[in-house]
């Protein structure tokens, strides 16, 4: 067959007629329909649940912002957000979770703008959230923290000491609760550390050295300078918290012994004898037993908490054997090697400031070793490793000043570059000399005096002359001074030097115009002094002359000083309330020759001062050599203006009965404390409520609403308020029974005792 096979084509164009239509698709869409717009109005209202800031954002908006891939837009959330928690405080408390969370997580930036804003905001909002608040959220922020200090980036690293700051100042428990790792951070921020293999073996003092970055904005001193100075700060945190924890420690076990003060019933007998209080005894007196247990439980997040690891002594150990060496490496950097004696042992300022931050830090170094260290042992291995190192790079050129330098004009003379020498508020060179006294002086004791005599003999030069150069001091570094004082005296209770060292701090005592904080300080030194009993190698009370007219001089201060400041008042009180009643006998002289001021009713200090001051200043009546009768005559207007209270009047009434010869008691020093006719003046004089003048006065006025004279007698009666009554009503019930104690020596007592009696009766039956 020779016909072909006709080919089928997959796609057959078809052929159209002129003049016809195309025919439509299968697949054609239809577009004959028509449309309308759709209106939302409720979407184009704002979110009224959530209140908005200037730019119309709320909180959810700028948290969303704050993951935003361009630094404007995290830098314009965070001061939104700053914006939006100031007009909205309620904000913080619901939304705190989120927001630490955010805020926390951009102190890694890269972006210094963002990093800034961020640190802001903390700072705004630290002081709104309080601790227990923030409490559960502080491992997340302590872990972003630490995440900057240790950045490899070091703006990162600078702007994370710009938030330990904020931290430290507003939660400084619960930021020194992770001080094992921040410490650790710390070290790092100034070395690194040596991982060649030959330094495998060795102790990890030397596998530490500081390092140096020449890409820092800021010179290697400089940085060191700022890192220190945050250590120090985060140091004294831990000492602060470590104390509070001690002391809430020994009061949680002062209320669990059973003889606890809380557990004791107070009782008003006065009250008790008239049915207005009623005892209720239960079984065990209402104490509660005392349970002995090895274990403790450990505070979680709260105020004191510290952390386990720091707690040890052998971890305290091995950070002071790491942070030692590279503080000396510090202090030999910034301490030149050609300090020459021709030029002076002057530092210039930046180097003197990283010299006083080191010996800050080894100072609290050693105020936590102390703390931990009950056996004293953790002392003598600090000697035993430090001793010898501080002697050659700290005692070497020991005292040290400041060297200022400044600019030379054209016509300046010899005399004025002699005196250019002026301290910064942030450079002390006699803090930085005193603390390195105290650090030297707490390595040294009686039995190492000895070898160790040269060196102290230079600290104790300094401090005597430093206390009678006449310098002004503040009370932070009077404090480090009387320090070292009180351990010269302790290590050598040598009778000259010891009283030298006294006799300074008196000098220093003696100047006019110190401040309260300074001059407590000098009062609670001198107390210490005379208190302390448990050093019996030396009583300094029985034998220094200084002391002697230290406290001769209280009585005198006290009645000048009156209530001007009652805190230092109180102080003098309590100091010649113990003299006194060692019978210090120039103390008791001085208080006879003031104590017609100090017991003066119109501005005596007896009446001027708060009640507890004054039951002391009464209670001082028992020792006083003699009662004349102008001082009996002044107590007795004391208690008949009011100026005391009536139990303290009768206290007082009490008091002069005991030292009267009605009471009994046998003398053998001085029989003629007050005569007997001095104290029944005073009695009866406190008893009639007016003084001699004042009835004379009284009786002379006529037309005074207050006196009146009634028909039966001609003497003319003055009416008082029912509080004045009922005040001398106590003290007329005390003179009464002071009277009626006295024993009858006539037939003319007895009818003055029967007298009394009854017209005590008839008053307690008319109030």
């Amino acid at each position: 067959m020779t016909k072909k096979r006709k080919r089928q084509d997959d796609f057959q164009k078809v052929k159209l007629k002129v003049g016809k239509k195309k025919p439509k698709l299968e697949n054609a869409t239809p577009t004959n329909f028509k449309t309308k717009a759709i209106h939302l109005p409720e979407q184009l209202k704002e979110d009224r649940t959530l209140p908005t800031n200037n730019r119309k954002l709320n909180i959810k908006d700028l948290m969303s912002q704050m993951h935003h891939y361009n630094p404007g837009v995290k830098q314009g959330a965070l001061l939104g957000l700053k914006d939006l928690l100031s007009q909205y405080p309620f904000i913080i408390d619901a939304h705190l979770s989120n927001i630490v969370s955010e805020v926390t997580a951009v102190f890694t930036d890269r972006d210094a703008n963002v990093r800034l804003a961020a640190v802001q905001l903390l700072q705004f909002l630290a002081p709104k959230i309080r601790t227990e608040h923030i409490s559960p959220f502080f491992p997340l922020v302590s872990a972003h923290l630490s995440s900057a200090m240790t950045h490899i980036t070091e703006g990162i690293q600078e702007d994370s000491l710009k938030v330990l700051d904020i931290l430290l100042e507003h939660y400084p428990a619960l930021i020194t609760g992770r001080s094992s790792i921040l410490l650790k951070n710390f070290v790092e921020l100034i070395s690194h550390q040596q991982l060649s293999k030959g330094l495998v073996n060795r102790d990890r003092s030397q596998s530490w050295i500081l390092s140096v970055n020449p890409n820092r904005r800021v010179t290697s001193q400089q940085w060191r300078l700022k890192v220190l100075v945050r250590l120090s700060k985060f140091l004294q945190a831990l000492a602060d918290g470590s104390s509070r924890l001690r002391e809430s420690e020994g009061l949680q076990e002062q209320k669990e012994t059973p003889h606890a003060s809380s557990n004791s019933i107070f009782i008003n007998w006065k009250d008790h004898a008239s049915d207005q209080q009623q005892i209720q005894v239960y079984e065990n007196g209402g104490s509660q037993p005392n349970v002995s247990s090895q274990f403790r439980l450990r505070y979680v997040g709260t105020v004191g908490a510290m952390d386990e690891d720091l707690s040890s002594t052998e971890n305290l150990k091995g950070f002071i054997e790491i942070i030692i060496p590279l503080l000396i490496e510090c202090w030999v950097e910034a301490s030149p090697p050609q300090l020459a004696a021709s030029v002076g042992n002057g530092v210039e300022r930046e180097p003197l400031q990283v010299m006083q931050q080191v010996l800050n830090v080894i100072s609290l170094l050693w105020k936590l070793s102390k703390q931990q260290d009950e056996t004293h042992t953790l002392e003598s291995w600090l000697r035993k490793n430090y001793l010898t190192d501080f002697k050659h790079h700290f005692m070497s050129h020991f005292p040290y000043a400041l060297k200022e330098i400044t600019k030379q004009r054209k016509k300046e003379t010899n005399k004025s570059i002699k005196h250019c020498t002026v301290l910064s508020n942030n450079v002390d060179h006699l803090l930085l000399n005193l603390t390195l006294s105290d650090i030297m002086v707490s390595l040294a004791n009686a039995s190492t005096l000895q070898n160790d005599s040269s060196w102290i003999e230079t600290i104790r030069k300094f401090v005597t002359e430093t206390l009678k150069g006449g310098v002004r001091l503040n009370s932070k570094q009077l404090n480090r001074l009387l320090g070292v004082s009180w351990r010269l005296i302790q290590m050598q209770p040598d009778r000259e030097a010891t009283e030298v060292l006294i006799k300074a701090v008196y000098a220093l005592y003696q100047q006019r115009g110190l401040i309260l904080p300074v001059r407590t300080l000098l009062i609670k030194f001198f107390s210490k002094i005379y208190q302390k009993e448990e050093l019996r190698s030396f009583r300094l009370r029985y034998r220094s002359r200084v002391l002697s007219r230290w406290l001769a001089g209280l009585p005198l201060q006290l009645s000048h000083l009156g209530s001007r400041n009652p805190e230092l008042s109180t102080q003098l009180i309590d100091i010649i309330h113990t003299a006194a009643t060692q019978a210090n006998k120039d103390l008791l002289k001085s208080l006879q020759a003031a104590a017609l001021r100090i017991y003066d009713p119109q501005e005596g200090a007896v009446v001027v001062l708060p009640a507890e001051s004054q039951q002391r200043l009464v209670q001082l009546l028992y020792f006083l050599p003699t009662l004349p009768a102008d001082l009996l005559s002044r107590l007795s207007r004391c208690c008949i203006m009011g100026r005391l209270g009536s139990s303290l009047s009768a206290t007082l009434i009490g008091i002069l009965y005991m030292r009267s010869s009605f009471s009994g008691w046998s003398r053998t020093v001085n029989d003629h404390l007050m005569t007997d006719v001095d104290y029944l003046s005073f009695l009866f004089s406190t008893l009639t409520g007016f003084s001699k003048e004042e009835l004379a006065w009284l009786q002379n006025l006529r037309g005074v609403p207050h006196v009146i004279q009634t028909s039966l007698s001609p003497v003319l009666l003055y009416l008082t308020d029912l509080d004045q009554f009922l005040h001398h009503w106590d003290i007329t019930e005390a003179v009464c029974h002071s009277l009626l104690v006295i024993p009858a020596r006539s037939q003319s007592f007895d009818i003055m005792q029967s007298a009394i009696s009854k017209h005590l009766r008839r008053g307690k039956q008319n109030i």
